[in-house]
């Protein structure tokens, strides 16, 4: 009675019949029990990179001054204070917008009566009251803004205060748009040069970041630079700046 042939008899068999002689022992032993999985390929390194810091910076004239003005008077009762700081006040006004200052370009910033005391001796003795109100005043014209300081003195008199005069622009994009340019261009060149102290070739840029952005600021002025206070105090308005800072990383080819 023939033996069931399984699938491995079967399979000796045929290798039998085509002259090929079965694997016995060790040799059989030896094949792996399961197929080879073949090795995956290593992923290439990541390309080399430089990090770099980029400033630059832009600057323009002013078009445009702010003056910090008010009034101030002592006076023995609140009411005689208040009306002599109403009275210089209306001054002043009268005299900015005789230079041509519109209303939208003249603020209110603070107004106070505040009692004076007499610390004399260790006790306080009530001797008065100050009253005060201070302005902004904004001059779109540059060449202007002597005349207005001067106008405003000459005006309110001993009660009249300046506070402080500080120039600007009235639009800044511009500025901050070049200071952002010559920031992108100190970052590439810095890159470049970092590249070519290695042996490399600068490749694509990876990333970009913006780190800081100043308000615009006074530069400061050169020893000859005209006032503007043609006609009444001198001043000198300068340049006003602008400064960004960016990051940038480069690859290396």
């Amino acid at each position: 009675m023939p033996f069931p042939r399984t699938p491995v008899a079967a399979a000796l068999v045929s290798l039998l019949a085509l002259g090929v002689p079965a694997l016995t022992g060790p040799t059989a032993a030896a094949l792996p029990a399961h197929p080879a999985v073949a090795a995956r390929p290593l992923a290439p390194d990541s390309p080399a990179t430089v990090t770099v810091t980029g400033e630059g910076s832009a600057s323009a004239p002013p078009d445009l001054a702010v003056v910090g003005a008010g009034v101030e008077a002592s006076a023995k009762t609140s009411q005689s204070a208040l009306d002599a700081q109403n009275k210089a006040a209306a001054a002043l006004l009268a005299a900015v917008r005789a230079q041509g200052v519109a209303d939208r370009d003249i603020r209110t910033e603070s107004i106070s009566l505040d009692a004076v005391y007499d610390h004399t001796g260790g006790t306080a003795r009530l001797t008065g009251y100050q009253a005060a109100q201070s302005f902004s005043v904004k001059v779109r014209e540059v060449a202007r803004v002597g005349a207005v300081v001067q106008a405003v003195t000459d005006a309110a008199g001993a009660a009249g205060r300046i506070g402080f005069v500080a120039f600007d622009v009235s639009d800044p994009a511009p500025m901050r748009a070049g200071a952002r340019e010559a920031a992108h261009a100190d970052a590439h060149a810095k890159a470049e040069q970092y590249a070519r102290l290695s042996g490399r070739h600068l490749g694509r840029l990876v990333s970009l970041s913006e780190d800081a952005s100043s308000s615009p600021r006074p530069a400061p002025s050169s020893a000859d630079t005209p006032g503007a206070g043609l006609g009444g105090v001198p001043v000198a308005p300068g340049e006003i700046r602008a400064t960004a800072t960016v990051t940038a990383v480069y690859e290396l080819d």
